[in-house]
């Protein structure tokens, strides 16, 4: 094994930097992950314009690899070790708190960088601290005893792996959030990765109509939307998505509005308080606007409507994933589209925030790759 690990490094708003970092002394209780493929999403496109975390950073939080080093404690804690690929998930947990022990990571204090200063998570956390490889945008990634980690399936390929992270997210919204069942009518507004993992979920869990919004630029995506399992796609350019919507119910509204857009401000929220039935639809937002002006909360308690906020997934989410993968229900191959080295990252992350086409959906970074 090298001496040395290449990572690309961000150092500053949209810029990255190629560093070598030695290779770690693992403890007992970690282990060193051989990098396979990290998963780039809208996510990243944000984090990387406008940095959250100060300080250096090994961007990459959708991370798939082989263990390459394991320690006799990490074997004990995890199952796993040298040799078995694993999906690692973003989140470094506690593992004492309350949501830890219901497999809900991602409402855990440590690893919240939002409240918690010194907390640890993949993709996040600062190169500076101890054992440098907190990101999968590098040839290995760091592993300590609290990394939540699931094997690969054998018959899942390595970039098919790489979607778990909005696969799972899609199967956490859509059905555990928002409670998509046998014959409900859903309402998926944006048809990128998340919204067409959401596809798959609502079809998977017995949905009787799936409608897709999105717009013109949005032609390549909402196809695959329908080869996923939608019935319906709209593009909000060229179509009353409201009218059609409830031609398409024949003036009943949908059970569940999943807003899965980025960018579009307040009109998803409008459109999905409209369109969903007149008694006690779902309502799930992403909750980026800082703000809402004249929300129509009136017509909200009226129709008795419940909001929920996606954030993230979990544990049972990712293993749905994984299972839905290895199923070979979907070609969710389709969903990854393009691929990219190491020296490349600023181009894959260019390319997901829409600088290289219409065709990208999800972009898989192989670090390994010339």
């Amino acid at each position: 094994m090298a001496e040395h690990v290449l990572a690309a490094v961000r150092t500053g708003p949209s810029k990255t930097e190629l560093h070598e970092f030695p290779m770690p002394e693992i403890p007992d209780d970690g282990a060193l992950l051989k990098m396979q493929v990290a998963g780039i999403c809208g996510t990243d496109v944000k984090m990387y314009a406008q940095p959250a975390v100060e300080g250096p950073v090994i961007m990459g939080h959708e991370n798939v690899g082989v263990i390459a080093r394991a320690g006799r404690r990490f074997v004990e804690l995890q199952g796993v070790g040298e040799g078995d690929r694993v999906f690692v998930e973003h989140y470094v947990a506690c593992r004492r708190c309350e949501w830890c022990r219901l497999g809900e990571y991602r409402h855990c204090e440590a690893t919240d960088w939002r409240t918690n200063p010194d907390a640890r998570r993949y993709g996040y956390t600062s190169c500076e601290h101890p054992y440098h490889l907190w990101g999968g945008f590098a040839q290995y990634m760091y592993l300590p005893w609290n990394a939540v980690v699931h094997r690969v399936p054998d018959n899942v390929s390595d970039e098919e792996a790489g979607i778990v992270t909005p696969l799972s997210n899609g199967i956490e919204c859509a059905l555990y959030d928002s409670g998509v069942g046998f014959m409900s009518t859903v309402l998926i507004q944006g048809p990128g990765q998340q919204g067409l993992s959401q596809v798959v979920a609502c079809r998977q869990a017995g949905a009787s109509l799936i409608v897709v919004t999105g717009t013109t630029r949005d032609s390549v995506r909402l196809e695959l939307a329908r080869t996923l399992g939608a019935d319906h796609v709209i593009d909000v350019q060229a179509e009353d998505a409201l009218e059609r919507v409830l031609e398409i119910t024949h003036g009943e509204g949908v059970d569940v509005v999943l807003d899965c857009t980025a960018g579009a401000g307040v009109t998803p929220v409008l459109l999905g308080i409209d369109a969903l039935k007149r008694r006690a639809g779902t309502l799930l937002v992403q909750g980026e606007l800082a703000t809402f002006p004249d929300f129509p909360i009136k017509k909200l308690t009226e129709k008795a409507i419940t909001i929920k906020s996606a954030r993230g997934h979990s544990y049972r989410a990712v293993e749905l994933a994984l299972a839905q993968l290895a199923s070979k229900r979907f070609p969710l191959e389709l969903l990854t589209t393009h691929t990219f080295g190491l020296v490349d990252v600023d181009t894959a992350i260019r390319a997901v925030g829409g600088e290289a086409g219409d065709g990208v959906i999800h972009v898989s970074l192989l670090p390994w790759q010339e």
